[in-house]
């Protein structure tokens, strides 16, 4: 291979960015990726093909589906030695790590066949693992080529969340926090936030950098906006010529957008400082729509806050909520306890019920 997998990033404004890895076909991709995305799939797009062209050590063109399967065992192998992760039982990367640098190979090689430099996309959909007869013949069923494991995201607890907000130094980290754990705001919509967006009066939020670039007004608690109008008013440098709500207050981009690394490196400290043995911006997240659930919160409402697409992805919820499942489950089993008295004449029952 004639070239090195090298990625180079520059901002486009406030929030666009440009992304290069240096082979023109890649990079035409990527452009074509950035009309359609948002900035951070353009970045994980542009890592992930990095990542299996620095494996493959070849052409885009030249790349054959057994090199796609190779870059799989490879991706699923041990990465030090035969450790394996106590919250999924995986070794090597994450299976949605893994499936998501296939679909992102997959959309490289189905624009390249759309351009037609290539027959076929090399990227399988699954493996075939049986045929039938059938009217139309033999037909084959597929398996996905990775199966992701079903697995529940993980919470603050209240007296971790407490002192999580007790060790941040700053108001502006205090109401990054906030958003996220009283608004159940994503990391990019925090940081996406513009001094127009904020609705002081009526306590919302106006999000225009949501996932996928859909729009949603959601409410957040009274807190988030008198520790924001502390940051506004004390912190905020006043040279800061951006509308971006979050800046950086010190340092030689003093008054520039806060990055998503910055934002990274603020919950990392804090993690540390409060002592907790794990914590993501992701994680306040979870804990905020979870604990909406548990009060009562309606899953639709839910959905609406949280800006999901699908309803689906809302359900989540109700396996993290603490006394759903338990109440639907005594609820229902009352029912059936009852019934089973009144067939044995008032005597309980005593072993299996099979």
């Amino acid at each position: 291979m004639s070239w090195s997998p090298s990625v180079e990033r520059r901002r486009i404004g406030q929030f666009g960015v440009e992304v290069r890895l240096g082979h023109p076909l890649l990079d035409d991709y990527l452009r074509f990726v950035a009309a359609r995305c948002r900035p951070n799939t353009v970045l994980a797009a542009g890592f992930d093909l990095k990542v299996f062209f620095t494996f493959i050590g070849k052409d885009p063109l030249e790349v054959r589906m057994a090199d796609v399967l190779d870059f799989i065992a490879d991706q699923r192998a041990p990465r030090r030695g035969n450790v394996v992760r106590l919250e999924d039982g995986e070794s090597g990367l994450s299976a949605r790590t893994v499936r998501r640098r296939l679909a992102t190979l997959s959309g490289l090689f189905g624009y390249l066949v759309a351009r037609g430099a290539l027959p076929a996309n090399p990227v399988p959909a699954g493996i075939t693992t049986r045929t039938r007869g059938g009217p139309g013949g033999r037909r084959g069923t597929a398996a996905p080529l990775i199966r992701t494991p079903y697995t529940l995201p993980r919470l603050l607890s209240p007296p971790e969340a407490i002192a999580l907000l007790a060790v941040l130094r700053t108001a502006r980290d205090t109401a990054m926090v906030e958003a996220m754990l009283l608004g159940g705001l994503r990391r990019c919509e925090v940081l996406g936030l513009r001094l127009e967006d904020v609705h002081l009066a009526d306590q919302r939020l106006f999000i225009a950098c949501g996932k996928g670039g859909h729009e949603r007004i959601v409410p957040v608690a009274g807190r988030f906006f008198t520790t924001l109008a502390t940051y506004l008013d004390a912190e905020r440098p006043a040279e800061a010529d951006v509308d971006a709500v979050f800046v950086v207050l010190k340092g030689p981009r003093r008054g520039q957008p806060l990055s998503s690394a910055g934002l990274d490196e603020i919950v990392r400290g804090a993690k540390a400082r409060a002592g907790l043995s794990r914590l993501t911006c992701h994680m306040l997240r979870h804990t905020c729509l979870t604990r909406l659930r548990e009060a009562g919160m309606a899953l639709e409402a839910v959905q609406a806050q949280a800006g999901h697409r699908s309803i689906e992805s809302t359900r989540i919820y109700l396996h993290l909520s603490n006394g759903w499942l338990a109440q639907e489950y005594y609820q229902a089993i009352g029912a059936l306890e009852d019934d089973l008295t009144s067939r044995t004449g008032g005597v309980e029952p005593v072993g299996s019920l099979s």
